[in-house]
């Protein structure tokens, strides 16, 4: 028997008496009656070791990848064998392994040039396992990196450091944009599609050399924001309702409607924060994948297009640039409704019936269509009254908004249209996306280290996650291993048996 298959048979035995092992200690645990809880621990203890065990005998079974003093590639390149083994580190989720490998070069000390055993196995560009990876960042995505690393510990006894998990979501980030933009087309899509924008602000992190002051004037910031602008697509069937059905369901004056609403689909997000100090980089990012997943992915072709916002003129200013003139603008009915109670404060007691009346009276004109009249109505009250002072720049800052988004505010027409009128989508997003992980208490951000987070956050937000985890690693493996087929064809596993 050559030392190889001793070794082979070693190694199997070794797995056998784990095996044997475990079940001995189930058995023993039943007999004195351990908790489960104590058994599960054990168990899940022993079943990491012949993980490892397992998976050192895979890795030992694929030889160090020798395929002769030279090989030549399909491209034609011949290299030769180097004289000194090449060990490379490997992290997985059974713990860590030193793979000793046979390279390919001109020389030791110059490039390496070719590794089979790494084309064969597939392995990563970092240490770290694509299952480890998949799951530090799965955790990350949600956690914050001190909280994901203690995870974990917990459940693997693996101690990784903050920075490692930071770079490796860096890493992960890179195809977030390519494999977002060059998905196919949802195979189920509502009627209209609908995109929308909003901003959050993240906190920096303060430069070496900007060191926090001893004292801030006033208006001042303890901390300074990048704010992250968030778009989000998504298509719907109409739903058309009253203006009366509207109101009612504002105020909570009856449940909705019997019949179905519509649920959005295939809703994907996206977050983008200013570049290079550039004013508006980031408003520009956001909207460049929007006409993206709109055009490129072919999602707005053929059917009515929508676009849904506040009263944030720089977003409707994008909105003009970057999408077409078809586009209907509707302005979110949620950011006219405050202002309105805004008025009524004005003219009435905060909690009183009153207050509600005027409001009720004046969103059900505005959803008709008689946003010009509630203006009117609302300069002509102030003219009455004879408000001065805080109370008439209230009223004048209120028809001012209404004002300027007069064009935006067909809502009779949008209602009967079936079109969807709140933005809920992206104020969604925007909480979830951004605020439920980025604004932590005392969590502080740098640029690249935001953007990867808001990257990998947006797959992990719009339900792809185990998609981009298969587009990755296929992108990674086609970079790095070109070769792969023919050194599969080579057999490496049966010179190593």
């Amino acid at each position: 028997m050559s030392m190889t298959r001793e070794q082979d048979v070693f190694k199997s035995e070794k797995l056998q008496e784990q095996v044997a092992e475990l079940e001995a200690f189930v058995r023993s645990a039943a007999k004195d009656g351990q908790p489960i809880h104590e058994v599960e621990r054990g168990l899940w203890r022993r079943l990491r070791l012949m993980g490892h065990e397992a998976l050192g005998l895979f890795l030992h079974l694929q030889g160090q990848g020798d395929l002769g003093e030279a090989v030549t590639l399909p491209t034609g390149a011949t290299h030769q064998r180097l004289e000194e083994l090449h060990e490379r580190r490997y992290v997985s989720i059974f713990g860590e392994f030193r793979l000793q490998r046979v390279v390919y070069g001109s020389r030791e000390k110059q490039k390496i040039e070719f590794v089979p055993l790494d084309n064969r196995l597939q392995l990563p560009e970092g240490v770290f396992s694509y299952v480890l990876q998949d799951w530090d960042q799965s955790l990350c995505v949600e956690q914050a990196f001190r909280q994901a690393s203690a995870t974990m510990w917990r459940m693997l006894e693996m101690k990784q450091s903050v920075d490692s998990l930071e770079h490796m979501n860096q890493e992960m980030a890179k195809e977030a944009t390519t494999f977002m933009l060059n998905r196919p087309q949802p195979e189920e899509e509502g009627e209209i599609v609908v995109a929308s924008a909003d901003q959050k602000g993240i906190v920096m992190r303060r430069q070496a050399d900007d060191p926090p002051k001893a004292h801030r004037t006033k208006g001042e910031k303890a901390s300074q924001k990048r704010m992250a602008t968030v778009a989000t697509v998504y298509t719907v069937d109409p739903y058309r309702r009253t203006p009366e059905e509207v109101v009612a369901a504002l105020f909570r004056d009856a449940p909705e409607p019997s019949r179905d609403r519509p649920r959005p689909q295939a809703k994907e997000v996206w977050a983008s924060l200013p570049r290079d100090e550039k004013p508006g980089s980031g408003i520009e990012a956001a909207y460049a994948w929007m006409v993206g997943e709109l055009f490129l992915r072919g999602r707005a072709t053929d059917k009515p297009l929508i676009f849904l916002g506040d009263g944030q003129e720089a977003l409707w200013q994008a909105r003009r640039e970057w999408l077409p003139q078809r586009a209907v603008d509707i302005l979110d009915l949620l950011h006219v409704t405050p202002r309105l109670w805004k008025a009524a404060h004005v003219f009435h007691q905060e909690g009183s019936q009153e207050a509600e009346d005027f409001v009720r009276e004046r969103v059900l004109r505005v959803l008709q269509g008689k946003v010009t009249g509630v203006i009117r109505g609302l300069r002509e009250m102030a003219t009455k009254h004879g408000l001065v002072g805080a109370n008439k720049k209230t009223i004048a800052g209120v028809c001012a908004y209404l004002q300027a988004n007069r064009e935006r505010m067909r809502y009779d027409a949008y209602l009967q249209a079936g079109y969807p009128i709140a933005s809920g989508a992206v104020e969604g997003a925007c909480r979830h996306l951004v605020k439920d992980r980025m604004e932590r208490a005392g969590m502080h951000w740098t640029i690249p280290g935001a953007q990867a987070m808001l990257d990998v956050r947006s797959i992990y937000v719009s339900g792809l996650w185990e998609e981009y985890q298969q587009y990755r690693i296929e992108r990674e493996t086609e970079r790095l291993y070109p070769h792969r087929p023919f050194v599969l064809e080579h057999s490496i596993y049966a010179m190593a048996v």
